[in-house]
Formats: structure tokens, sequence, C-alpha cells
């Protein structure tokens, strides 16, 4: 096949390109760099099936011309804002990389009579609820700007999916981290403690607890569906790992990897990290399950798997 993915050079983008060139398919991948590293893309520089193209996907125009009359048979639409700190800081941000990038992938759908779109969602359009376990069906109430331009783009996706007879399959994911992680708070601990050994600066009171998924078993999830199963008309599914993991617990595994004994934690108090955080957050994934994906590592196991990366890269 030949696949668009946009946010092709980020973090999930990478890993994915990599898999799908593994199988045999023509990727064209789009990115600005805003987020995503020239580095992540030069490893691919020379193979034939691969094509880079530095663009701002937000710029419809632009977007849809460097792409015309391609015959593409699934856009894989990962780009984003995955720096919600960031974003809640300066709601523009999701708005252009978030939102109007969807509405950009899908006006190029529609011009270049593409069928088939994968959409990376997130746990954040359902908001704050408070312990409840969530299902796909859960009501969404973003309290973030990001996970409202997530929200924003599922609803386009719904529409254009009814009005133009597309395929389009959505995935609900929570953390994904993994080698080349370039942020979050695992990154974030990681780095402060490589700069003071003794103290860690932690958000909040470091009971927020969350479900983390490894960048690998979400490309198994993402081929699974798109690829080695067809599908047709809306899909939503949520998508995690087994178990959550805490922030005081996340600590305690970047300590243990680095073997820094007797480090003074110092929380800056509170339930949750900044505003639009979410402090407790547990997924139902019966559905995906049913259709005969695993996780293979928990959401503890992936913690421990990505700070050994980081060391590993570090070394």
């Amino acid at each position: 096949m030949k696949v668009l993915i946009t946010g092709g050079a980020g973090f999930i983008g990478t890993h994915l390109t990599k898999r799908m060139l593994e199988l045999g398919n023509e990727v064209i991948s789009v990115d600005n760099f805003l987020l995503g590293m020239k580095e992540n893309v030069d490893i691919f520089e020379g193979n034939k099936n691969y094509r880079f193209i530095e663009l701002d996907i937000s710029d419809t125009s632009s977007f849809c011309n460097a792409l015309k009359k391609e015959k593409i048979d699934i856009v894989y639409h990962l780009a984003a804002n995955s720096d919600i700190g960031k974003g809640g800081q300066r709601p523009n941000i999701d708005y252009n990389n978030t939102f109007k990038t969807t509405i950009s992938v899908l006006e190029l759908m529609i011009q270049n009579n593409i069928k088939n779109v994968f959409f990376s969602s997130t746990s954040a359009i359902y908001g704050d609820k408070l312990g409840e376990i969530i299902k796909e069906e859960s009501e969404p109430l973003p309290i973030s700007y990001y996970g409202g331009s997530k929200l924003a783009s599922e609803s386009f996706i719904y529409a254009y999916t009814h009005m133009n007879d597309l395929n389009s399959m959505i995935f609900r994911f929570p953390n994904v981290i993994g080698p080349n992680l370039t942020h979050g708070v695992i990154y974030d601990f990681y780095h402060k403690l490589l700069y003071n050994p003794y103290e860690l600066a932690i958000l909040g009171d470091g009971t927020q607890t969350k479900q983390y998924i490894y960048v690998t078993d979400l490309i198994d999830a993402i081929i699974y569906m798109t690829i080695d199963n067809n599908f047709n008309g809306l899909n939503i599914y949520n998508i995690g790992a087994i178990g959550e993991t805490s922030v005081k617990e996340i600590a305690d595994i970047v300590c243990d990897v680095l073997e820094y004994k007797n480090v003074k934690y110092k929380y800056s108090g509170g339930k949750i990290g900044w505003k639009g955080d979410v402090a407790k957050f547990k997924y139902d994934i019966t559905k995906i399950t049913k259709m005969g994906w695993h996780a293979k590592y928990t959401s503890t196991e992936a913690v421990v798997k990505t700070v050994q990366s980081l060391k590993e890269r570090q070394t």
C-alpha cells in the first residue's frame, strides 16, 4: 500500500513509519519539525519506499497542493500538539496544530478520493471522570484545550465519514511511552535527576495515577486494526495497557534504574500537576481486546522499559 503519515517525524510517527516500511509499504511522511525531529526522518534516507515532505499541515491549501493527485490508500493522521502543558498556556497551539491539521487531512481525502483514515485521539476528550472506569460511550467533557481540539477533530471526522462514505478508525490513547521519548513526566524526571541526583521536584502530590502504553504495543494495535483486519465506516476504540501507574511510582522507578538512593521528593502540592490535568484515569479496553489485540506490557512494565531505554540512549 501507499500510506501517508502526518506528524511522521514525531515519536509515534517514527515508530509507525519504521513498521510500515518493514511490511513493504510505501510511506509518504509529512511534518513541520515543530515537535518532530529531523534525526527521526534521517534514518529512513535512502529507502526507495520512503519520501519526506517538510510542510505545515495546518495550511490546508499548501498541504493539498503538495499531495495533489497522490494515490494514497490510507492516511495515518498523527500530527498534533502533544505538549499538553504548553498548549494549556496558549490555546491557539492546539487549535492550529491539532484541529486545523485534521481539517486539512479531511479536505485532502475528499480532493484525492482517499477513503481510509486512522486518527490518533486521546483519553483527554473524556475530561475528569473522578475515578470512573471510562468506556467508549462515556460522555466526553474535555477540560483542556488539547482534549477539546481532539474532540472537535473527532466530530468533523464523524461528519466527513457520513457525508463522504469514508472508513475511519479512531484510537483514544492514554500516555504513549517508549524509546526516543521527547517529553512527559518520565522524560522530565529522568533529566531532572541527571542534573540533580539529590532532589526531585514533582508537580502535584504524586498520587496522580494514569495508564501508560508502550509504543510498540500501540503500533501493533494500529497495524492489527487497520491492515490485518478490514474496517468500514466509523470505528472508535479505547486503547491502553493493563493497570495504572502513579507519579510517585514513576519517580521511584527512575531512581531505581539510575541507582540513585535517598533522593528527596519535593511536591508542589494539590491533586493535579497543572490546570487541565486529570488526577486519576482508568480505561475500559474490553472492546479492542475482544477484537483479538492485547498489550504485551502492563502500564508499569512500559514505564520501566522506557526509563531503561533513556539510560541506554545516554550511554
